[in-house]
């Protein structure tokens, strides 16, 4: 993967782009503002860009608003805010930027990253085009939503489901936490395509629109 870090703590910073390195990846450039980080996006046009929201100069959304105008202007660049803090309005206007056929969007919680590993599993999902949400992410976005529009039909088990799928989990993981078959899966996966109105076309592309419904609802 080609990264682009946004970070404005400068340890935080070297360490992510040292993890990054140790692992096979190209970090394009490591910046530690807003303004950097769009000037460096625009010049190495990297597969994924990991950006925390508070950054200078005001120390409040600077950097989540950044990565809502590059998820604007760059469709094809995967996003991943990766902060100590939630802000909720504009983590669904992060999300909302996905209709059109954006590529990947993630939000983690940095305390509450086990390992590495699991932080390079969520990046490649990004930079790949799928979702990686941190569940205390989707639960305060979920309080925060005002609509139900194209969500009423679905069952219990079809949300628990699709909630799931808005942690970035495969099927087979869904049906290990569900203690179901990974075929049940299937069938609840189809269902919901079929409910939310979401036309056959490609997998991947289908599950992203799915979540993006759920987060926007």
């Amino acid at each position: 993967m080609r990264i682009v870090i946004a970070e404005d703590s400068a340890v935080v910073r070297a360490g992510l782009a040292e993890i990054l390195a140790d692992r096979g990846h190209v970090v394009a450039a490591a910046v530690g503002d807003a303004e950097a980080l769009r000037a460096a996006v625009d010049e190495h046009h990297p597969d994924v860009t990991v950006v925390d929201v508070r950054m200078p100069p005001g120390y409040t959304d600077e950097g989540l608003r950044a990565a809502i105008a590059i998820r604007r202007d760059h469709p094809g660049i995967g996003v991943l805010v990766f902060s100590q803090y939630i802000e909720t309005r504009y983590a669904a206007d992060l999300l909302g930027a996905a209709s059109g056929g954006a590529a990947g969007v993630g939000y983690l919680l940095k305390d509450r990253v086990a390992d590495v590993g699991e932080f390079i599993d969520a990046l490649s999902r990004v930079a790949a085009g799928g979702t990686a949400l941190d569940p205390l992410v989707v639960t305060q976005l979920l309080g925060a939503s005002r609509r139900t529009d194209g969500l009423a039909e679905l069952t219990g088990r079809e949300r628990d489901v699709l909630a799931l799928m808005t942690e970035g989990r495969s099927n087979s993981a869904i049906a290990a936490i569900l203690v179901v078959s990974e075929r049940a899966v299937e069938k609840h996966v189809s269902n919901i395509f079929s409910k939310l109105g979401l036309a056959p076309s490609d997998a991947d592309h289908r599950r992203v629109l799915a979540v993006l419904r759920y987060l926007e609802s």
